[in-house]
């Protein structure tokens, strides 16, 4: 929505569809006074699942309805030299020349610790830095799979599955879905072909997620869960790495099940999975935690508040959130998410001073996330659009780009 808001979109995307509110209300289940609030630019946002089915009543894909993240350009420049070389690697070109073996002083350990600096990377939001590195990871990490020794080269594909993974969220956050499924696919494949077991079920959540942006929530939910359960009858949930994939698998379920308006069976899954988190620090500690899926109590937590305010329970959320400790493990995307939900949740209660106050602690410590986040949009969009603008608004719409 950087350059066209929600009603805008949505009034747009109704006409080409050739249907009127009336109609489109019936498809999508969604009360018709909502889509004439959104229409009408009184009300810039709405619940998650009232957008999913709203996406599924014209016919789009999420995303569709959403438009790219506010600091994505809807010019083209996100196809600039920089990202043309990503999709490069990601898909090379017919009949070119094939991986040659690692030359002498090759460094496996050297370049998993270059692709656990890419996750931090991400992490922090710094898609530039990541996409500038991207391309020679990844022809490293082909490199590394014609290698001749055998337990070389099955964590010559591990690494690549990692970094075809990280290529994937990357393409996810400029908007390019589709890239980031055939990314992770060639992901897959190399996982297949590795020595790390938990790398198929890590990537298997990674196109949970891409589906969950293309509001394919039956398809989310159906891998999740199959994935969580294959992951646990296999045994790894006795290790700790294991059980950070389960874990993070059941959540990506949970949130498939609540933005498909089934908040009964989330609540079920988020409530094992938080019991189950309690288990991670006793069990024998695995691999670098940057290369392993997120699960922790912090990151149950961040995930229930998430849910609750998607599910339109602004209490509930700040309930949850009130006196909070994040374990250090968490990464910044997760603080920042827990920060965007708790200003939601009081833009939803009418508290707007308290929503500026999250915002702000937001813009402090990731100024470029808030920037790639369509909800900040919508949330500083639905404080504006209220008669009384609180203090430090006006900074926060300027910083957005939608201060009129």
């Amino acid at each position: 929505m950087a350059n066209e808001d929600l009603g805008r979109t949505l009034r747009r995307l109704r006409r080409l569809a050739s249907l009127t509110q009336e109609e489109l209300a019936e498809r999508s289940d969604v009360s018709v006074d909502v889509i004439r609030q959104l229409e009408q630019r009184r009300k810039h946002s709405a619940r998650l699942p009232t957008l999913h089915a709203l996406a599924n009543g014209l016919g789009v894909e999420l995303t569709t309805l959403l438009g790219d993240p506010p600091a994505v350009a809807s010019t083209g420049e996100n196809d600039g030299p920089r990202f043309v070389a990503v999709r490069r690697a990601i898909m090379p070109a017919l009949w070119g020349p094939e991986p040659k073996p690692p030359e002498p002083g090759f460094s496996l350990a050297a370049l998993r610790e270059r692709i656990a600096d890419g996750w931090t990377q991400y992490h922090s939001a710094e898609f530039d830095t990541v996409m500038q590195v991207l391309p020679d990871m990844i022809s490293d990490a082909q490199t590394a799979t014609v290698s001749s020794n055998d337990d070389d080269r099955g964590v010559g594909f591990a690494a690549l599955g990692k970094v075809l993974q990280l290529a994937g969220h990357v393409a996810v956050r400029m908007g390019k879905t589709d890239l980031a499924l055939i990314s992770l696919e060639r992901a897959i494949d190399a996982a297949g072909r590795s020595s790390d077991p938990l790398l198929r079920p890590m990537i298997v959540n990674s196109v949970a997620w891409t589906y969950q942006r293309q509001g394919r929530l039956g398809d989310a939910l159906s891998i999740a869960l199959h994935a969580a359960d294959d992951t646990k009858d296999s045994g790894h949930t006795g290790t700790a790495d294991g059980l950070k994939v389960w874990g993070a698998l059941t959540m990506s379920a949970a949130t498939s099940a609540a933005r498909s308006n089934d908040y009964e069976r989330a609540a079920a899954l988020m409530a094992h999975a938080e019991k189950e988190a309690a288990r991670v620090a006793k069990l024998p500690q695995g691999s670098d935690s940057r290369m392993v899926s997120v699960f922790s109590p912090s990151s149950v937590r961040i995930e229930r508040v998430r849910l609750a305010v998607q599910y339109g329970h602004p209490e509930e959320a700040l309930k949850l959130a009130k006196g909070m400790r994040l374990s250090k493990d968490t990464p910044p995307s997760w603080r920042t998410w827990l920060l965007l939900d708790v200003a939601r949740a009081h833009t939803d209660l009418g508290s707007a001073g308290e929503a500026v106050k999250s915002l702000e602690s937001l813009r402090r410590v990731a100024p470029t996330w808030m920037q790639h986040h369509t909800l900040a949009v919508a949330i500083v969009r639905d404080l504006w659009s209220m008669p009384n603008h609180p203090a430090g608004l006006r900074s926060l719409a300027e910083f957005l780009g939608i201060a009129e």
